[in-house]
Parts: C-alpha cells; structure tokens; sequence
C-alpha cells in the first residue's frame, strides 16, 4: 500500500534518513519508534506529501486512502464539536455536503431547466454517499466521540470553547470517523486518560485498515502492533512483533554485535601488537607485511549504538511522620457539581496511591485539595508532622522563567550545588551536551515537564503528589522516572493514564465514581484482578 524506496531527507544539517527503506500492507498494525527528533513524525509527512524526500521515493497504490492525526489542530470554532467531527470525515464528509446542495437545487424554482441534470447527479451522489456509510454518519460520529470521552451537552457545544487537549480529541475523531485504508497516528493517546486509550485499543484492534503510530504508551502499542519500525542512525530497520519482542531483539542484536567487535578488537590488538614488535626486524619483513595487508582488506566491525540513558542517584529523602495527610470530612463542589461531600482518607508513610476515576470524577481536585492548591468548602485538610510535599501539576510549567536557559532554572533552584551536578541530573531528563543551553521559551511542553521534574527530583521531598507526570515523555525518560520513583523512599500519590507506570509504582488503589469511593489495598495489579477492569467504569 505505502512504501519507501531508497528515502533519503535532511533536515538543515541533520540527516533523518540515509538510503531508507519500508513498506506499509494491509491490515498491518506498525509501531514507528526511535528518539525525539529522529525523524518519526516526518516520516508521516513524506507519506502524506507535505514533504518531499531530497532523493528516494514515496510511493503509496492507487486509490489508498490515508487519514493523519497530528498534534496541530488547526483552526476550530463556529460549529459544535459533532458537526466540526463529521466535517473533517473526508470524502464523506464532501459527500454529504454535495448532496445537501443538491437537495436545496432540487427544489430551486429557477433551476428548473437543471432538474434532470440534478436528479441524475443526486442518485449517483446519493449511492455513493450510502456507499460510504453516511446515513450511519451521525450515529458513528456520535459513538466515537463518547468513546474518548465527551459528555452528551459537550457534543452539542461550540468546538470553540474547548480546551487544547479537547480539541486534540475531536481531530482524532474527525480520524477515526473518516475510515481510511491507512491510519497515520502521530501520539494519539497524548491527551487521553486511561479510559478513552482502552476504547481508542478496542477501535483500533477491530480497524482493518492498516495502522502506522507513533506512541509513548507501551502498553498501548504491545497490545496493537505487530511490527515495529525503528529509526536508527538513518535507517529504517523492521522487527516482527510488539514493542517488547522489539525490545529484546535489539538487546539481543547489540549483544552479539558487541561481542563481535570485541573478538575483531582482541585480534586487531593482537595483530598490530606483532606489527609493532617486529616491524624493524628485517627477519620478520615479509610477515609484518602481509599482516599489514590483511588488516588493511578487514571489513571492521561496528560496536552498536546504544542510547545514552544517563542513570542519577536520588538522594534520600528525610523521614516523615506515620500520618502524611489526613482528610476529615471533606466537601467540595465546583457550581450546583458536587465533586466530594463527607470524605474521609488518611494516606500514610510509605503508601503509593493512584487515584483511578472517570474524567471528571475529581482525580486532580483531590490532589489539589491536598496540596493546598485549593481549599476544601468544608471539612478538614491536614498535612502530617516532617512532611515535605513536591506537587507536580500541569500548570506547574507554565510558573518557569521563560527567559531562563534549562540550566539557570536549576542553577537558580539549588545555588550551591555544582554545574556537573546539575548537568548529570539534567542528563538523566534528557538534556545533554548544549540542550541544557536552551532557553525554557522554545521547549516543548514535555521538555518543560522535564524541567519541573528534575528540579522536584534533585532534592525530594518525603512525599510527592503527582498529576499525570508522564505526559508527553518520550518511553525513555519514561523508563528513567519510572525506575527512580521504584527506588523512592517517601510516599507517593499519583493519577497517571500509564498502565506500565501504574503496575510499577502502586502499592494503593483509590477508585472514585461520581457515588462512591472504594480503596483497594494492593496495586493496580492487584485491583485490575479483583474488579475484571482496567479503569473506572470500562468492563
């Protein structure tokens, strides 16, 4: 259906992609990985030709249709979120709407000469409109936009006044309702909480078009794909099956390759050891020569490449008191929204608690209620004795110095700390060599997430408070979190859409429901096994 044939694409004086080659065919599920700025999300653009390869070619089969979410919304407003969804449909879409003329031409007095004309073109328009599956349009449309989460009144709203992650959701609707023969999916689950990504999972595994996705969701793509695409130094290199398979073929490769190259280098060693020793020695003339020859016609071996994960010992936290925080009846409400009324918890030392609900249930509120970032309407906020609180918000990026490299924030932080200190810490949140130079104003959100993370990390509190931290984290920086929040010795209050995340770092389960709150005493493991379900609400 797509493939790539000798692609090769520059951009200023980095090459993305040197002679590379792939193929996409039907019904496969593809997951393309490789480091920030490897070139994943140009590889979408050369498919779709908004970029063109500077040699090589990108050929796709006729009549293949392509639907591509990326994270650019474009312009919304002016329409309800249902009919901004059923616009960007694609040819149905166009469809629709030239059979919507065509009814009002139909019954136009002055284009009573064109009838004919019209009621021929109205029955072609109309089969093929059937054809597509209009008449079930609305009802489609309808179904995937509560799929990933849109409340009944929300559907019917301006798309205008949304959110930008809300936004985000109706792209990828107006995606998935165009039902193309290829998917291009460009982090499709950035902005989806756990219960939307297990309807999105479901979507995509009975979809049988083909599927190509980038993503930073692990679980997501090992329960998807069956192939995987990793951008490599230039190339494009295939594995067969999901990301962990891949995973372990790549450890695996570099492991021979490794041992390889460290065969070849004990036998260079040990040939340029004899070159060197008896070079003078006319005796030896002829063999040193032919040594020389036959190190010179060796094809050398290539250690592997391997990613540079920089690992930062955390220092210990100091101790904090049994009690970490304690709620006495709390009520809160946000307009005639009751969100908490007459609850009672108590989180204590070294418990790591998720909070598991449906959007809205009031996840974030109770973090906030904790944090003091805002006040209960009644009842009691009470935070223990020794306890030191780090709060990561989503906001939390927006309070960074602008003007400030990623350097002079942390500087600014910790003054007495030394620059090689901070750089190893900032190595570890993948800023290395000149990135830690940049100024926060030109960083993405996750490299600002970054940011806050490692300031929060380099002298941690005894209990953290963590909403959403992994969002927009690339499965690297992810791995590196994850692996240093397992060795943190506070507690831990977190709502996180990672299932890996949750499986890691939970030894606590809060479920909240719009009528009840339920607390499990293991993991997410565990509550996984004793609810049959996955997130609040999702059978």
């Amino acid at each position: 259906m797509i493939r790539l044939d000798g692609v090769t694409k520059q951009h200023g004086k980095q090459i993305l992609f040197m002679d590379a080659q792939m193929g996409v065919f039907k019904g496969e599920k593809i997951g393309l990985v490789g480091p920030n700025g490897a070139g994943k999300s140009t590889i979408f653009r050369l498919i779709v030709k908004e970029e063109q390869p500077d040699g090589g070619q990108v050929s796709i089969d006729r009549g293949v249709t392509i639907g591509y979410f990326s994270q650019d919304t474009g312009d919304m407003g002016g329409r309800s979120v249902l009919e901004e969804t059923i616009a960007g449909a694609g040819e149905v879409a166009d469809v629709a709407h030239e059979l919507h003329e065509l009814e009002h031409a139909m019954a136009d007095p002055e284009k009573a000469d064109e009838l004919d004309h019209i009621v021929t073109r109205f029955g072609e328009v109309q089969a093929r409109f059937d054809e597509l599956g209009g008449y079930a349009l609305e009802s489609r449309a309808q179904e995937i936009l509560a799929g990933l989460g849109f409340d009944p009144e929300v559907v019917t709203g301006d798309v205008g006044k949304l959110s930008g992650g809300w936004k985000m959701r109706v792209a990828l609707a107006r995606i998935l309702l165009m039902r193309p023969d290829v998917l291009l999916l460009d982090e499709p689950t950035n902005h989806l909480d756990i219960e939307a990504i297990l309807w999105l999972e479901t979507f995509l595994r009975d979809f049988s078009g083909a599927v190509v996705m980038t993503s930073h969701d692990r679980e997501f793509m090992n329960r998807l794909v069956g192939k995987i695409i990793e951008i490599d130094a230039g190339e494009l290199v295939t594995y067969s099956g999901n990301y962990d398979f891949y995973d372990k073929q790549r450890l695996l490769a570099a492991a021979q390759q490794q041992a390889q190259f460290d065969r070849q280098e004990a036998m260079l060693e040990k040939e340029r050891a004899f070159i060197a020793r008896f070079k003078a020695r006319a005796s030896h003339a002829a063999q040193v020569q032919s040594r020389v020859k036959k190190l010179e016609k060796i094809e050398v071996v290539e250690p592997p490449r391997t990613r540079k994960v920089v690992d930062f010992d955390f220092r210990t936290p100091p101790r904090s008191g049994e009690d970490v925080a304690k709620l006495d009846h709390v009520s809160k409400k946000y307009g005639n929204k009751v969100i908490y009324e007459g609850f009672d918890w108590l989180v204590r030392r070294g418990e790591r608690w998720c909070v598991m609900g449906k959007n809205g249930a009031g996840k974030s509120t109770l973090l906030k209620l904790i944090a003091a970032a805002t006040a209960p309407d009644d009842g009691k906020v009470t935070i223990g004795a020794s306890v030191k609180m780090g709060y990561f918000a989503q906001h939390a990026m927006d309070v960074l110095d602008a003007d400030k490299s990623v350097l002079e924030t942390l500087q600014t932080s910790f003054p007495l700390a030394t620059q090689g200190t901070l750089r190893t810490l900032l190595g570890a949140f993948g800023f290395s060599g000149d990135d830690v130079e940049k100024k926060v104003k030109i960083l993405s959100g996750g490299e600002k997430a970054r940011v806050v993370l490692a300031t929060m990390l380099y002298d941690p509190p005894n209990f953290l408070v963590l909403d959403e931290p992994t969002n927009h984290l690339d499965l690297w920086t992810k791995e590196m979190l994850m692996q240093a929040l397992q060795k943190f010795e506070g507690t831990l209050l977190f709502v996180s859409h990672d299932r890996q995340f949750l499986r890691a770092l939970t030894n606590r389960v809060l479920e909240i429901t719009p009528t009840t709150r339920h607390v499990y005493g293991g993991g997410y493991t565990e509550y996984v096994e004793e609810t049959g379900r996955e997130a609040a609400g999702v059978s």
